[in-house]
């Protein structure tokens, strides 16, 4: 069985646009699978073949395609002659050995100029299976699904599937900037993002060397896990400690986080129009910490002309490290580190900040000065799947 099946689901809801989304599905299998032996990746009437060469196995790909967004569910197959006889042979020469409870066969007919229609074709290779093997068939609950399915110019069969990722392919959907903490709630936004089909950039604020560089290791290893899940994951590393002096020195502390989150947004959203991001994206949750309460969030958001998405706002922390633990990021989000928010954090931040004071307060600095220099500051560094290539601003 040298073949891999590939299903998509909301792919398919596209009318006119589909082909575009499918081949940009293509496009990106062909780029999480590009060191293997995959001599070609074919979009067959509804579905995708992965054909899988002499040096590669379908543990590696199977390995691979879990992080592929767009795909619904996929499986090892084999690949037979359009004819009843080859199916049923091909069937009965990969099913041995195999030793269910029960079974049952299901069938697809894409092409239907085949001669034989679904059920037919179930009754044939199921009774087949049936008598060379002796299996029990049970059509409600199955040990085992046979799954068969004939195109124009080929047939394949699979036993069982597995699930994707789901979503839609990276880039369909626009490039957009994440503020990444290094935290816990912001790489699950990231990842959230990326399903929607986002390519996603990501800002990381750092008050290196105020603090010890543990953030900054922390964003380079989650950065590289999101790469699994888009292949290439760019961060721009800014320094905020010299803002954050200045907010100190000028600013009454309550109103400091709010500051810091305003000058954040200021600044990402500079970085991400100078590289085509669309929108800025924030792990906030509404109630979730002081600077997250609704008045608060107005607040930070009224400084940025871009959208800012919010993919967590609804969920509680419970929900979203169930999801960090799926993805693989909460591991290292919880490695204890210094936040650049945690730098000079009051003991009594304000929860409900009014605008005129945050205005008095930011009169005392010069903002236009501050952000320009913390945006030209920044050290862009691309990391992916299995490299790492860092570079200077």
């Amino acid at each position: 069985m040298k073949s891999v099946v590939i299903h998509y689901q909301e792919i398919a809801l596209k009318g006119k646009n589909r082909p575009w989304f499918i081949n940009r599905l293509v496009r990106h299998l062909r780029l999480a699978l590009a060191d293997l032996d995959v001599p070609a990746i074919r979009s067959l009437m509804g579905r995708i073949e992965v054909v899988l060469g002499p040096s590669t196995s379908y543990a590696e790909v199977s390995d691979r395609l879990p992080h592929v967004f767009g795909i619904a569910n996929f499986s090892q197959a084999g690949r037979t002659e359009p004819t009843i006889e080859a199916i049923t042979a091909g069937v009965l020469r990969d099913a041995a050995g195999r030793t269910p409870a029960s079974f049952r066969v299901t069938a697809r007919r894409a092409d239907k100029r085949f001669p034989f229609s679904s059920p037919e074709i179930e009754r044939h290779v199921g009774g087949a299976v049936k008598a060379a093997f002796g299996w029990p068939v049970n059509l409600n609950h199955p040990d085992l699904t046979i799954r068969v399915e004939v195109v124009t110019s080929e047939a394949f069969y699979f036993f069982g599937k597995e699930p994707g990722p789901g979503g839609l392919p990276p880039g369909v959907s626009g490039r957009v900037m994440c503020l990444l903490s290094g935290g816990i709630d912001s790489p699950v936004a990231a990842w959230r993002m990326m399903r929607r089909g986002c390519n996603v950039q990501c800002v990381h604020f750092h008050s290196y060397p105020l603090v010890e560089g543990t953030s900054r290791e922390k964003v380079r290893d989650i950065a590289a896990i999101l790469a699994r899940y888009q292949q290439r994951v760019r961060v721009f590393q800014v320094p905020f400690a010299d803002l954050q002096r200045q907010i100190v020195v000028s600013v009454p502390p309550a109103l400091r986080v709010v500051l810091y989150r305003r000058f954040m947004l200021r600044i990402a959203e500079r970085i991400a129009k100078k590289n085509g991001a669309r929108a800025l994206v924030t792990g906030e949750v509404v109630g979730q910490v002081a600077s997250q309460t609704l008045e608060n969030m107005a607040i930070i958001e009224s400084v940025a002309s871009t959208l800012v998405l919010r993919p967590l706002v609804g969920l509680d922390k419970s929900e979203i490290t169930i999801e960090a633990q799926r993805i693989g990021t909460y591991e290292t989000s919880i490695i204890p580190d210094q936040d650049c928010c945690q730098l000079f954090t009051p003991r009594h931040p304000v929860t409900r900040a009014r605008p005129e004071e945050i205005e008095q307060a930011e009169s005392m600095l010069p903002i236009d000065e501050l952000v320009r220099a913390a945006a030209e500051g920044a050290e862009m560094e691309d990391f992916h799947p299995r490299m790492v290539q860092s570079t200077t601003r």
